[in-house]
Order: C-alpha cells, then structure tokens, then sequence
C-alpha cells in the first residue's frame, strides 16, 4: 500500500516541513505492529488512516489488557468523538460481560477536551481504585464481576 496512501503520506509531509519541532517518522505498518510490541516506549503518537488505526489500536489494545480497557477519541477541527477502541462488542450484548472501562475513559478524555479536568480527574481516579482493589474487575480482566457490579464498584469509589 506503498503507493496507494499516498495523498495521507502527502498531506503528513506538507504539515511535517511546517512543524519542523514535531518529529515526523514515516513507517510501514506491519514494521509498526512489530515495534509496538518490541520498544513501544520508541512512540509519543501514532498519525494513522482508518484501517491502519483500527489494526494498530486493536493490537495495543492487546498489550494493556483487552479491547474492554483502552478508549478513544476522535479529534477534528470542529468537533471530536469519543468511544470505546473497538466499539459495542454484539456477541456479549445484553449478557452483562462487557467491560465499561473502555468506555468510561473516554468520557474521562471528553471531559478533559471539554476542559473538565477536576471531573476527568475523579472518574479517573475511581477506575483505578476499582482495579487497585481487584474485588470487581471483569471477566476479561481475570475477575468474575458483572458489568453492573464493576458499574456499581465504580459508582462507590467515586462517594
């Protein structure tokens, strides 16, 4: 796909030559896959097209824990988006499995985009007193809580 990202690599080099003080690195992505698992502390950010960004935030989904934990944002001009990495997880839907982690995060970095950073801060804090506790984490997460008894931890490390 060397040749057919080219008006991306175009537009990332054009930004690059005017932000000289951003350092900009150019990788192919399977190299990229590789060198997250191997030396992630090598990267501050990724700048990727949609399918790349799916297969590498999956991938580093994998290394911190589960797709349950990491959360995103979406930032444009004029707005942002915030969502879970991978999004709704149907196979587990309405069996009370699903991990809000994820999700709860990235209301953490809406609430921070929205400059709320003493809220952020609390939510934040919660989710890792929960995890610091480790009486109810998710299944994937190596607990047997439910997502309502995960919820309702949650809900009691932010009183």
């Amino acid at each position: 796909m060397k040749l057919s990202d080219g008006l991306f690599l175009d537009s990332a080099r054009k930004i690059s030559r005017a932000s000289p003080d951003i350092e900009y690195k150019e990788m192919i992505v399977d190299n990229c896959c590789m060198q997250l698992v191997m030396r992630p502390q090598q990267f501050d950010m990724l700048l990727l097209e949609n399918l790349y960004g799916d297969i590498v935030s999956d991938l580093a989904a994998g290394l911190v824990g589960g797709l349950g934990l990491v959360p995103g944002a979406n930032l444009g001009e004029h707005c942002a988006l915030f969502e879970a990495v991978h999004g709704s997880a149907p196979d587990i839907a309405g069996r009370h499995l699903a991990n809000p982690t994820a999700m709860i995060l990235s209301a953490v970095l809406m609430l921070r985009h929205l400059e709320q950073y003493a809220v952020a801060d609390r939510v934040e804090k919660a989710v890792h007193s929960v995890y610091q506790e480790g009486r109810c984490l998710t299944r994937d997460c190596g607990g047997a809580a439910s997502t309502d008894e995960f919820t309702s931890a949650l809900v009691g490390a932010l009183a």
